[in-house]
């Protein structure tokens, strides 16, 4: 086999090697792209990135959905005077080279006026003149140079996002308001003599009033809000000693004020405010090109082939699909309902609804339910129910999918509110009752004074800054959190749920054993060659590792719908397929095989095995130590006993379960657990949304992955382990943090108690606190993620 890989995308030139302008090419597609960029003058393509391309995929009557015009409004965002505007999302952008290409687009035809990239969403948007190029010619073009557009049934059905910007807004005023009132301040702490200071003092007191009323009113009424629901609800969380404490600091400085007792406290106020919006504003990371919270709807297309009095071929929206409606579908595409299969050569792929790896081979009348993938063929079936009512989209009518994790689960930060709120009130009250009692007069004042000095901004900040940062290191390494309660939850688990197929199983192809008698070099010929002609995904597959062969022309082939193969050469046959359709029974069922026989006599079989991920099992070991671990697989069980020797301990496995078998499963282990589910598919998704935290491992985290908690590349699922224990670490964090806090804390409560908090100290101690929690979470962080650089022992 050639070691030459191609120009354009970079993979090794297995199969034959195109030599074309004195380079290689892996197959004629990406020749031909080659060839549409030297014409259309996009070479420097190449020169940007090189083999930064991807081979372009079949899309033979792919878009024809987009002959519907229902279809193409609905995706389309402007439509006026011949000139449309559509936004396409392109999984394969992933460099330079792409973004510059994307931006050229006007080149490869003069209807494209222009082309704008949003690479962080993997999105480009198109105006183009729909005279002479409509839609569904965009889109043929676009996949024609390898960045075929991925259009789902989610966007066609979901209502534009609007962005929010309040906290942002928020933070703005906060911020301006903080430091003007900062600067009016500053003569007040040095107490400066001055002719026109004085003159003027009380207007710059009311001023700072002024400044403060947006940030009461405005920038902090979500910590009102807060706590007010948490007071109707009975719990006393973080936001109700805030915004007490916000309150008296606006109350108790504008007193002062008024009756000309000193400028208040507006300095404290605003800075309180402003930091504790930095907190949220610094906790709330996204990550814009993913999703967390995908459904079927990002599986499914949205328009299907319809025979229309069964010979008149018609396409029509997904939602339109009727009972007795004959569809055509075609070779990868998706089953759109359940339906009954009426001709056609059937391979279907389940892995991504049940979990099975091996595809499964249909007879006409047989059942096809929706989410399965066509492996061949066109195939003509009969809806059998509309979409709503298909197995697949009935998964999402379970009330695992509308439940709120977070909501649901108490923060670290809201179970120290209630101490935290029930220990300032008792203290405040205690020293104004001896107060009342040395000095009357200076009970109001030492009562606001512990309200303000107590306020817990400093803890309020410490989760923020904590879980906002190891979200940036989590994200840097390949594991995206959806928010950082995920990371709260993460550190509660102690129970470990596995998919098998295409979680522990790498994706990228199986290990391919032969057993049996050596072929000669004529049945090694024929066997390439038979196995050429062929369309089934094993066959693909066992063609892909076999030696190169001269290409010769059958004399005859024949296959057999979901049995296998046959090819004739010269007099000598050979089958390819099951094992009794070779004429072996006696073979095991269980695994995965692809048997051969030469003019009638059995030879031997290839085993497909699971290509399991590297570093499986150094990772089990160090899960082992802290979790119960537990592999839950849609498949057969013929991996049981490969697994039960790949793990140097007792793992318990479950196979052939239904999605609806795992979410149950994990229902009953969450009675005594908090568990962890590591998935991939959609037949995952029940389990993922019941879980407490679930996880999707994806091979490439721009394309499609079911809805969760996190996303995980799957290069990185060997780091899961660390990634646990820095969650884990990151609430030890937190709680020194507190300790931190809870120093400077006694150390206002000394002047706040004792009647001598000036404003000054206050304007010190508040803002001194908040520094320094931000800055010891992180350094603390950044200290202890440097095990994600250190290798698994």
């Amino acid at each position: 086999m050639s070691s030459s890989t191609c120009y354009h995308c970079g993979d090794p030139c297995e199969r034959t090697i195109i030599h074309f302008d004195d380079k290689d090419f892996c197959c004629n597609g990406c020749k031909t792209v080659y060839e549409i960029f030297q014409s259309s003058g996009l070479e420097e393509y190449y020169d940007i990135e090189a083999a930064a391309g991807a081979t372009p995929r079949e899309i033979a009557n792919k878009f024809d959905f987009l002959d519907n015009s229902d279809v193409v409004q609905k995706l389309l965002d402007f439509d006026e005077d011949g000139v449309q505007v559509v936004q396409f999302h392109i999984p394969h952008m992933h460099c330079s080279s792409c973004i510059w290409v994307l931006e050229n687009l006007n080149k490869l035809h003069g209807s494209i006026k222009t082309s704008q990239v949003d690479f962080p969403k993997r999105k480009v948007r198109v105006t183009f003149e729909n005279e002479k190029l409509n839609l569904k010619e965009l889109a043929i073009l676009l996949a024609r140079i390898g960045y075929e557009p991925s259009i789902a049934l989610e966007d066609y059905s979901k209502a534009k996002k609007k962005v929010d910007r309040k906290l942002i807004y928020k933070l703005g005023v906060a911020g301006f308001s903080f430091g003007n009132v900062m600067l009016l301040s500053f003569p007040e702490y040095f107490e400066v003599q001055e002719f026109w200071l004085d003159q003027y003092k009380p207007f710059f007191r009311w001023l700072m009033f002024a400044f403060s009323l947006p940030v009461v009113f405005y920038a902090s009424q979500d910590y009102f809000k807060a706590a007010f629901k948490g007071l109707r609800s009975k719990l006393l969380n973080i936001d109700v000693p805030i915004a007490l404490g916000i309150l008296t600091l606006f109350l108790r400085s504008t007193a002062d004020i008024i009756f000309d007792f000193g400028s208040g406290f507006f300095d404290s106020l605003t800075g309180l405010v402003f930091f504790l919006l930095v907190g949220r504003f610094f906790q709330q990371k996204t990550y814009a090109h993913l999703s967390f919270e995908r459904d079927y709807k990002s599986y499914f297309p949205i328009g299907v082939t319809r025979l229309r009095n069964n010979t008149t071929e018609e396409n029509i929206e997904i939602y339109k699909i009727k009972q007795g409606d004959r569809l055509l579908v075609r070779n990868q595409e998706i089953i759109p309902v359940d339906s009954i299969l009426i001709s056609g050569n059937a391979q279907i792929d389940y892995s991504f609804v049940t979990g099975e790896s091996e595809s499964v081979p249909k007879a006409s009348g047989d059942k096809l339910y929706a989410g399965g993938k066509q492996l061949g063929g066109l195939l003509e079936v009969e809806a059998l129910k509309s979409v709503s009512q298909s197995y697949l989209t009935q998964l999402w009518s379970n009330s695992a999918f509308s439940k709120n994790k977070a909501s649901e689960f108490q923060t670290l930060t809201d179970a120290i509110g209630k101490r935290f709120t029930l220990a300032v009130l008792t203290i405040a009250i205690a020293a104004t009752s001896f107060w009342l009692w040395y000095e009357p007069s200076k009970a109001l004042n030492v009562f606001t004074a512990v309200l303000i000095i107590a306020c817990p901004c400093a803890i309020a900040l410490a989760a923020p800054f904590t879980l906002g940062n190891l979200l940036r290191i989590f994200g840097r390494n390949g594991f995206y959190l959806k928010d950082t309660n995920t990371i709260e939850r993460l550190a509660k688990v102690d129970t470990l749920v596995f998919d098998k197929t295409g979680t522990l199983t790498s994706n990228s192809g199986n290990t391919i054993v032969y057993e049996g008698l050596e072929l000669t070099d004529d049945e090694a010929s024929l066997l390439k060659n038979t196995l050429r002609a062929s369309n089934h995904p094993l066959s693909r597959e066992l063609y892909g590792i076999l030696e190169d062969q001269e290409i010769m022309t059958l004399d005859d082939f024949v296959e057999k719908m979901g049995k296998g193969v046959q090819g004739t050469f010269a007099g000598h046959s050979i089958k390819v397929g099951s094992a009794n359709f070779v004429g072996n029974r006696n073979a095991h069922v269980q695994e995965t095989s692809v048997h051969i026989s030469s003019d009638e006599k059995y030879r031997g079989r290839f085993v497909f095995k699971s290509k399991y991920r590297e570093g499986l099992v150094s990772l089990f070991k160090q899960l082992v130590k802290n979790f119960s671990l537990v592999i839950l697989s849609g498949d057969n069980d013929g991996e049981r006993e490969k697994l039960g020797k790949m793990f140097p301990f007792q793992l318990p496995m479950f196979f052939n379960q239904k999605p609806k078998d795992k979410l149950e499963f994990i229902q009953n282990v969450q009675r005594h657990s908090n568990v962890l589910m590591v998935g991939d598919g959609l037949n995952d998704a029940g389990a993922l949304a019941q879980s407490n935290v679930g996880v999707a491992v994806s091979e490439d985290v721009n394309v499609f992955s079911p809805a969760c908690d996190a996303i995980l590349d799957a290069k990185k699922l060997t780091f899961l382990d660390r990634f646990l224990q820095l969650s884990k670490q990151s609430i030890n964090i937190i709680k020194l943090s507190f300790l931190l806090s809870l120093c400077y804390n006694v150390i206002g409560l000394y002047f706040a108690v004792t009647g001598q908090l000036m404003p000054v100290i206050a304007a010190i101690l508040m803002p001194l606190s908040s520094i320094s929690i931000v800055v010891f979470t992180t350094v603390a962080t950044n200290y202890i993620s440097t095990k994600l650089n250190t290798p698994n022992t």
